[in-house]
């Protein structure tokens, strides 16, 4: 749970420009990439991405405009990620002009339960992670680069000055 603003930014400023970096990578061919028919297209998880930020933001008194519906999905990558940056730049925007810390301790009702705010950030942050997750796996079965999250992707050990991982 995150008890100060300031903590929130300090995570949530990486986690976004992470996002932003993998929706700029995205094609519009690789939108149609699936798993399996019974599963979510990249597009699919990718729109669910964006439109995420204010469907579970909505469950507090946060007021900022945002892509509310995570269907249909758009055929245009560069909508998806035009879309992902305005929709971030706005939530920022609201929480630093709306919220102070003692916000975070604010209960909320979300997903059948009690939780305070700061948790419910919390659970962005990891909603967010594991989508993204998601979309690289897909993302390799494309053929697209795949910036690194958490360390350098199989791409960018060479901009270290080392090799990467053997196979």
């Amino acid at each position: 749970m995150f008890c100060t603003l300031q903590h929130f930014f300090q995570s949530w400023e990486y986690e976004a420009e992470t996002t932003q970096r993998l929706l700029n990578n995205l094609t519009d061919e690789s939108l149609k990439q699936e798993i399996t028919s019974q599963n979510w297209t990249l597009g699919r998880i990718a729109w669910h991405t964006v439109a995420s930020i204010y469907i579970i933001a909505s469950n507090t008194n946060l007021s900022f405009e945002a892509q509310a519906e995570d269907w249909p999905v758009p055929d245009s990558a560069q909508t998806i990620a035009v879309n992902y940056k305005q929709a971030n730049e706005a939530f920022v925007k609201a929480i630093k002009t709306q919220w102070n810390d003692s916000t975070l301790e604010e209960q909320v009702s979300f997903l059948g339960k009690q939780i305070p705010i700061g948790s419910l950030l919390t659970f962005l942050l990891q909603h967010q992670s594991h989508h993204r997750g998601q979309m690289t796996v897909l993302m390799r079965q494309t053929g697209l680069t795949v910036p690194g999250i958490y360390g350098p992707s199989k791409e960018e050990w060479t901009n270290f000055g080392m090799e990467a991982p053997k196979m």
